[in-house]
Order: structure tokens, then sequence, then C-alpha cells
């Protein structure tokens, strides 16, 4: 097998691997669970349905539309740049992993924010959310939740009294709920800065001339 193949081999496995473990999942808690509603797996992994406008771990960042649309830029762009580095063949296969996981966790996001709105009701707790025709859910297209649900709080204490500010409250580790698509695209990030950063710089078109 070519390098060109087996980039492109990397490339498609983890995308689709990706995509199809986490749109299985939101799909299942979403029309398996209410809103709020939290199972405890462990006392450090729950699965708790929560949705959110923003981008991974439920953080805010601009409108919803230009979270959106800032998606699917990304994400034509990092597939733009997942042909150059196949065509290229000048990388090892796991930065091609490692872009492919960021490529596919934005795309998840992507499928929730574009289609969930138009597909899905939203009703409030205890009621759960079923399938409606296109164009009869709580929302417009680009205007769909993103549905997380992996919660590990992992610890937890209670801050003295005599320290300023915090003390007598709870500290919890680790709050923020997130998805599958969100877990790709930290991981693939965190290998890439930790063992693939030299790559950050790579030309494929400099490299091509010199070949």
């Amino acid at each position: 097998m070519t390098k060109n193949k087996k980039l492109a081999l990397v490339a498609v496995a983890v995308i689709s691997a990706v995509i199809i473990a986490d749109q299985a999942m939101k799909l299942w808690v979403k029309t398996h669970f209410y809103l709020g509603e939290d199972l405890e797996i462990f006392s450090w992994f729950h699965l708790r349905f929560i949705q959110n406008n923003g981008m991974a771990f439920g953080i805010e960042l601009g409108s919803k539309l230009f979270l959106t649309l800032f998606r699917i830029v990304l994400v034509g762009f990092l597939v733009w740049y997942i042909f150059k580095l196949v065509k290229s063949a000048k990388v090892p296969a796991g930065y091609m992993a490692s872009i492919a996981l960021v490529t596919a966790g934005a795309f998840g996001n992507i499928v929730d924010c574009v289609f969930y709105g138009e597909i899905f009701t939203n009703p409030l707790p205890y009621a759960l959310a079923e399938f409606v025709p296109w164009g009869e859910g709580y929302g417009g297209i680009f205007h769909g939740y993103v549905v997380d649900m992996l919660y590990f709080p992992l610890f937890s204490f209670e801050w003295p009294d005599f320290i300023p500010l915090v003390g007598g409250k709870t500290f919890s580790f680790f709050d923020p709920v997130f998805n599958i698509a969100d877990a790709a695209i930290t991981t693939g990030m965190a290998i890439i800065i930790l063992f693939y950063n030299k790559y950050l710089n790579f030309s494929t078109d400099k490299n091509e001339k010199a070949a």
C-alpha cells in the first residue's frame, strides 16, 4: 500500500468512526433521556443530557449563526488540508489521524446545529424529544442545539472556611458536560501540540516542489 493510500485510509477510518459514534450516542440520548436527566454509571462517570448553543464544553462565543458558519468554514478548510496531506504523503499517520479527529469532531457538532432544530421537538422535562417532519422542529436550519451527555465528576471537596472568596464552597472537578465530538477535537489538538507540533508549519506546496 502506498503512503498516499495509507494516509487516505487513516483519515477516512477516523472520520467515519468518530461521526458514527458521535451521532449514534446523540440520537440515543436525545430520544431516550429527558432534558436534564442524569444517569449515574459510576460515581465518577454520568450520562447527563444537556443542550448548548455554543462551542465545545458549552462555551459561548458570538451568535449561533456565526458559530455554525464558522464550523462549516473550518471543516471545509480541514478537508482541503487533508487532501493536500494525502497528495504530498509527507506526514506520519499519527498526524493525519489527529487532524482527522479535529475534522470529525467539528463536523459532528455541525450536524446538530444544522439538522436537529429542523427534525426534533424540544419538550420540557419530563417529556422526550421526538422526530418530526422537516421544518416542524423547534428551530430553523443552522439554529439547532448541540447535544452533550458525557459528565465526569472525578472528585469534589469543600474549601476551608478561612479561604477568602471560596471558603465554604464546594469545588467539583470536572464539571463541563461534553460529547464524543468535543472529545475528538480536544484529543486531536492535544496530540498535535504534544507530539506533532513541528508539522503545524508544514507546507505541502513547498515539499512538492522539493521532491
